[in-house]
């Protein structure tokens, strides 16, 4: 995770069409199980430290409904899976607001368009 500047690792079974997830680890459940219970972490197993309760939304969700899902189910990122339960990725909070920003953002573009159209054709 150190390595790769990353704070979740997604915990996979292989299947011979893709990966299916079946866990996470993330840098929350590291701290509050490992380094809280003055563990050794060189003595564990992944498997030991996963959150086995993952949180998931289809490929074919839209973006609120994932939005709403990490709300009510109170995480920062939800898996991303095909209709079959195979990963395609990871959709994070972050990710999400860089959506909403964008869309705002075209918001405030047209505003302003508007007002310079206005101003030309109005001068």
């Amino acid at each position: 995770m150190r390595e790769h500047h990353v704070g979740s690792l997604v915990v996979v079974e292989e299947r011979d069409t893709g990966k299916s997830p079946i866990g996470m680890v993330i840098d929350r459940d590291i701290v509050i199980a490992v380094v809280a219970q003055d563990l050794d972490p060189r003595m564990l197993a992944v498997g030991e430290v996963t959150t086995t309760d993952v949180v998931s939304v289809r490929n074919d969700d839209s973006v609120p409904d994932a939005s709403a899902l990490m709300r009510r189910r109170g995480v920062r990122l939800v898996l991303l899976v095909t209709k079959a339960g195979l990963l395609v990725g990871i959709v994070t909070l972050d990710g999400l607001l860089r959506i909403v920003v964008a869309q705002l953002d075209d918001l405030v573009g047209a505003i302003s368009g508007e007002l310079v159209a206005e101003a030309r054709e109005r001068p």
